[in-house]
Formats: structure tokens, C-alpha cells, sequence
């Protein structure tokens, strides 16, 4: 499986980085490659985005299912693939670190199945860190324009 993470410490209350996470509508449209969201319903979206992994430039759909909610530091979840054979799973993580001072942390990660997984998950594995550093960066330059 093919992970990224990045931490990046803003000068942001956690109080104001849970009101923008806690809203998908405010980041879903964040990750790179962004073409659309559904919201289902309170646990479940379906993000779609093309995806650039080099040789292979996809458009991917994927069913976001939020397992956890916990106000105000952690959102939790898991990612299937609607159009292509993808499982994953991911986490947004913040802590108060010093007044009005927040360290954000992403997480994602994501694996291929069927037969090209091997050649696709090769790609993944620069192709994911690399996602989790842009959309982690969009979030905290939103959140550093609504201060």
C-alpha cells in the first residue's frame, strides 16, 4: 500500500481548523485533480478527479466513507474504488500546539487490485506522498486566508 503523510503548523486556532474540515464542501474540492463531489450523506461522498500517474492519466471515482467525526481533531476514513480497482483509507489530524496554533496532519493511503495493480501500485508510490502534500498544503493556504 502506497502512503503519504504531512504535517504543517499554522498559526490557526484548532477551533477554526475543525470549522473548515467539518464542512466537506470546503475541502473536498481541494485535492489535486479535483472534477466533482457527491455528498450522500453525513459518512459518505463520492470524490471523482483525474489522477496523473505518469503513463496513466485516469479519471478515478472513489466512495469516501467517514468512520469517524471526532470534534476537533480527527476525521477518519476509508476509500473504494467506483470506477477502478482501488481500497484505501485516510485521517486528518489536528492538535493544539501553543495558543492559536495548530499542528494539521493528512494521511492517506491507497492500493490497487486486479491485474494491473502491480504497474499501478509501483506508480502509487511516488504518486501518493506527493497528493497528500498538495492537498494537505490547499487546505492550510485556506484556512491561512480565512484567518
Amino acid at each position: 500500500m502506497s502512503e503519504g503523510l504531512h504535517s504543517i503548523i499554522l498559526p490557526v486556532s484548532i477551533e477554526n481548523v475543525w470549522g473548515f474540515v467539518s464542512v466537506i464542501d470546503l475541502w473536498a474540492p481541494l485535492v489535486p485533480g479535483y472534477i466533482s463531489h457527491e455528498i450522500i450523506n453525513d459518512e459518505t461522498l463520492v470524490w471523482e478527479f483525474k489522477s496523473d500517474l505518469g503513463l496513466m492519466k485516469k479519471k478515478i471515482k472513489l466512495e469516501v466513507d467517514i468512520l469517524e467525526w471526532n470534534e476537533p481533531n480527527k476525521v477518519t476514513f476509508n476509500l473504494r474504488g467506483l470506477n477502478e480497482k482501488f481500497d484505501g483509507y485516510g485521517y486528518f489530524f489536528a492538535e493544539q500546539i501553543g495558543k492559536g496554533q495548530t499542528k494539521m496532519t493528512g494521511c492517506l493511503a491507497i492500493m490497487a487490485k486486479g491485474a494491473k495493480a502491480p504497474i499501478v501500485n509501483a506508480l502509487l508510490k511516488s504518486y501518493v506522498p506527493q497528493m497528500t502534500v498538495e492537498f494537505s498544503e490547499a487546505i492550510a493556504q485556506n484556512l491561512l486566508v480565512q484567518k
